[in-house]
């Protein structure tokens, strides 16, 4: 594997775009939303990546980095949930829930390839 560093990782660059893509949608959300699902929302999507990149300079520890890389899955799942409830508040439209839970979906594929395959992301 070819990777100079987290932001060359595949599950990191789509994890940060869909972050953004969240981000986007997010910005339509009900100013009474404001503290709770849209900050839920944001911070959840926005710490896959961020323990992403944690996971990856604790790569030299296998335990470390599943642990942290279990940890960008876990926000992965939370976000789905957040997905869920603005799609229930009908602040989202089916099809963009549809396009981010599948964003979110492939992001969760490479996650578990990460958690099952830490030897090929340098880890000893």
């Amino acid at each position: 594997m070819s990777v100079k560093g987290f932001k060359d990782l595949t599950v990191y660059k789509k994890s940060f775009e869909l972050a953004m893509k969240i981000f986007e949608v997010s910005k339509s959300f009900p100013k009474e939303e404001r503290y709770s699902l849209t900050d839920q929302i944001r911070r959840s999507s926005r710490s896959v990546s961020t323990a992403i990149a944690e996971a990856y300079r604790k790569r030299i520890y296998p335990a470390h980095f599943v642990s942290k890389a279990t940890d960008a899955d876990m926000e992965n799942s939370e976000t789905q949930v957040w997905l869920d409830f603005a799609f229930a508040c009908n602040y989202l439209d089916e099809q963009t829930k549809i396009d981010l839970e599948n964003q979110s979906s492939e992001v969760g594929s490479l996650l578990h390839h990460m958690i099952n395959n830490p030897g090929k992301y340098g880890a000893n």
